[in-house]
């Protein structure tokens, strides 16, 4: 969290001279304040987006393989559905409950945000950067030694994209 538009800028400045593009830089603040030359959140930062979306493909292909199985059990009379149905219904489910929950989680605010929420309301401007796991104490240690000011949130667990 950074207290203001100056420091965010400021800081923006020195994690360019350190070689972090500005696409994996992240300012939120609140809305109108943050001025256009300064990357903002997209969307997938704003929105419960993601999070709604995987919960929809869970949520959708379980009710899709039950619905899949009942039909297969208990088939229309003139009928013969395999085990394919099975399939097709749960990718189905999974697919329309991605669409359906990712409608929802456009809508509404990041709840992984939420702790920072109040500050943001408050003038203060959260930063979130895209880093290798091998930079973070790096930028770290130079932000805290060089703006006091500041106060880190956390991070997220290092997920790779291949196991």
């Amino acid at each position: 969290m950074l207290p203001d538009i100056p420091s965010a800028r400021a800081i923006l400045d020195e994690l360019l001279l350190k070689r972090i593009s500005e696409s994996h830089l992240h300012f939120i603040a609140r809305d109108g304040t943050l001025p256009q030359d300064m990357p903002d959140g997209n969307p997938f930062h704003k929105t419960d987006l993601i999070h709604a979306m995987q919960m929809g493909m869970m949520v959708g292909g379980l009710v899709g393989l039950i619905t899949g199985g009942l039909i297969t059990a208990f088939p229309p009379e003139g009928l013969d559905l395999g085990a394919m149905t099975v399939l097709a219904c749960g990718l189905g489910g999974a697919l329309f409950g991605t669409w359906a929950s990712g409608m929802n989680g456009a809508a509404n605010p990041n709840s992984r945000l939420a702790p920072f929420m109040e500050r943001i309301a408050q003038g203060q401007v959260l930063l979130i950067v895209d880093l290798p796991a091998r930079r973070v104490a790096e930028i770290e240690e130079l932000l805290e030694s060089r703006h006091p000011e500041i106060k880190f949130g956390g991070q997220d667990a290092h997920v790779p994209a291949f196991p």
